[in-house]
């Protein structure tokens, strides 16, 4: 089994930060996770050939037992506002999915 975690305090920043709410609520956060959840579960529910699903990513971790709960991040996450108007190069993405402040967990490594 895989477990995702996800930190209230790490959803309402990322939601104050990049969503520009200022009063944060259950249903933003909740739609925040359930945007992550979707995306993560996108390969099981579309076929495609080059994608691996997340069982494949499960069977992978079988040598390293420790690891039942990777860590979630997310990104692009910006405002509507902000999305109309913003391209990103492949780079950019890459470098704002391994950015601290787009994990869903607030840790210190």
């Amino acid at each position: 089994d895989i477990g995702l975690i996800f930190d209230n305090e790490a959803l309402y920043d990322m939601c104050a930060r990049y969503l520009h709410v200022n009063a944060t609520s259950y249903n933003s956060i909740n739609r925040l996770i359930a945007q992550v959840i979707s995306s993560i579960t996108a390969s099981i529910r579309f076929e495609n050939v080059l994608s691996c699903d997340i069982t494949v990513m499960q069977t992978n971790l079988v040598p390293y037992p420790r690891i039942h709960f990777p860590l979630c991040n997310f990104a692009p996450l910006m405002s509507e506002d902000k999305a109309a108007h913003t391209e990103l190069t492949v780079s950019q993405l890459t470098h704002m999915v391994f950015e601290k402040e787009n994990q869903m967990l607030k840790i210190d490594f």
